[in-house]
């Protein structure tokens, strides 16, 4: 059902300085940043072949990437799991016993159509499941 790994977020507490350190010192290719009202979180796509790095800086000290830094301090946020099928993977995901965050798959602000599963149900890593093409 997992086709493959969509990006891997990262949480840190200024986009600025994480862009000098992915573009100018990792020399990974910057391909946009935007602002999400959502999530209120600002975010950065570094695509690399097969996977992206996402980084995201917390624009309010509520939102979830903000509580997180808080409580873990910067560094991976989640990994997220590109499937074909995202309400069949969470009905799949769901039978097996594993808590959803999100029962229904939600649109990004850039189009995206995602969900969570729970990390409790997930040996303590946040999952996102992303809907992709067949690849």
């Amino acid at each position: 059902m997992i086709k493959k790994v969509e990006h891997i977020g990262v949480a840190v507490a200024s986009i600025e300085k994480s862009i000098h350190v992915f573009r100018d010192l990792l020399g990974i290719p910057l391909e946009r940043v935007y602002e999400s009202d959502a999530i209120k979180t600002k975010i950065a796509f570094f695509p690399l072949e097969g996977c992206t790095i996402e980084l995201i800086e917390p624009m309010d000290p509520e939102s979830p990437a903000a509580k997180f830094i808080q409580k873990r301090g910067e560094g991976i946020h989640h990994i997220c799991l590109g499937v074909e099928n995202i309400e069949e993977a969470l009905r799949d995901y769901e039978a097996k016993g594993i808590e959803l965050l999100n029962k229904t798959p939600r649109r990004t602000q850039d189009g995206r159509l995602i969900a969570f599963l729970n990390p409790k149900s997930t040996n303590g890593v946040l999952i996102e499941l992303e809907e992709i093409g067949a690849e």
